[in-house]
């Protein structure tokens, strides 16, 4: 289900030669006079892949490439490339995340285990120089771009080592959930202020941190067979979901935190906002956590009531839901919501079928 970095096992001549390569990277930082953060090796690093669209807010320029074409796109970012473009809906985690990467860096200097993040899109490298003003204009660390000129980007993201994918298109999206990587599409909304000094990162349950097994009992069955069941296999953990392994990577950099006594004051806060009850199935979501060796911040159980309120309380930076009107309903209140296009919630609605197009003979 999920992206999982390489082991350490016994090095080869290809290794050889790469760790030559990283060296000689980390000489050329180290003597920047700008001491510019200098990236992490990607296989230690919690790799996030972030479209152009998502860290930055292109509507305009997508409207120009929709309605007058490649071309007229093309020439107007070369003709605007120092016009730094506007913050897009994932600009407030990626500055979390850069957050999070300078507090590792003062707590283990020589730590390779660190957010590291790529700029992931399919435009074309004239447009690129536009974009890395951008990421200058705002101080963002991001020194991997892929650019891929018109082409799918989904299938370089596990050779970046991706452990979460985030885009506004949802076929890409799609795709890289298919290849087994956690990916999620973004929206655009209006938010408050978000936390500058630690990462928030809200998840749902059933189909994002967990597999769908439960939700097809409800969606199949009703919700008393689905009691009765989570009550019949309470001891037995429910199977991974697509953002398990994503909130695995964010659990192995809290207790960096915790093992320097920095509990109480990580940068890193993970919640989990289910629709489940408490009493009736939340007990199986905390043991499966527990055999998994996670620990989760907040666990907030609401028996079926709107997620919108309190996510709004919580003010993550992302949060995670597989099904459309949970996202809707987040969004209207000003949380930033990523959708994971996952299980068999993605054939309803509202807990109502939808109908599905016929198939053509």
């Amino acid at each position: 289900m999920c992206e999982v970095k390489p082991n350490n096992s016994a090095p080869t001549e290809t290794d050889s030669g790469a760790e030559k390569d990283w060296a000689a990277t980390k000489a050329f930082f180290d003597n920047l006079k700008s001491n510019k953060p200098r990236p992490p090796k990607p296989q230690y690093a919690v790799t996030i892949a972030v479209s152009s669209r998502t860290l930055f807010d292109m509507v305009e320029e997508r409207k120009i490439y929709e309605d007058e074409g490649l071309e007229k796109y093309a020439a107007y970012q070369v003709e605007h490339e120092n016009d730094p473009l506007k913050p897009g809906v994932a600009f407030p985690f990626v500055k979390a995340l850069m957050n999070v990467n300078s507090r590792l860096r003062k707590l283990y200097p020589d730590s390779e285990e660190l957010f590291d993040i790529v700029l992931m899109t399919n435009n074309h490298a004239q447009v690129g120089v536009r974009l890395i003003n951008s990421i200058n204009h705002y101080d963002l660390t991001i020194e991997r771009f892929c650019m891929t000129g018109g082409k799918s980007p989904i299938g370089y993201l596990k050779a970046y080592l991706t452990n979460l994918y985030l885009s506004k298109d949802s076929e890409k999206v799609t795709e890289a959930i298919e290849e087994g990587i956690a990916a999620a599409t973004m929206f655009m909304t209006q938010t408050a202020t978000l936390s500058e000094t630690q990462l928030r990162v809200a998840f749902d349950g059933d189909a994002v941190l967990f597999s769908d097994e439960s939700e097809i009992i409800v969606k199949q069955h009703g919700l008393d067979t689905f009691f009765e069941h989570e009550k019949e296999f309470e001891n037995k953990p429910l199977a991974q979901g697509p953002l398990k392994c994503f909130l695995e990577a964010l659990g192995r950099l809290q207790r960096k935190f915790y093992a320097k006594n920095e509990r109480m004051n990580c940068p890193i806060r993970t919640y989990l906002v289910t629709a489940r009850s408490a009493a009736s199935s939340g007990a199986r979501v905390l043991k499966t956590l527990r055999s998994w060796g996670l620990e989760i911040d907040e666990a907030l159980f609401l028996a079926g009531a709107p997620k919108g309120p309190l996510l709004q309380k919580i003010q993550p930076h992302i949060f995670f839901d597989d099904q459309m009107f949970h996202i809707q309903g987040a969004n209207d209140l000003g949380t930033i919501s990523a959708h994971v296009p996952y299980g068999i919630g993605q054939k309803y609605h509202k807990g109502k079928l939808i109908e599905q197009p016929e198939k053509k003979e």
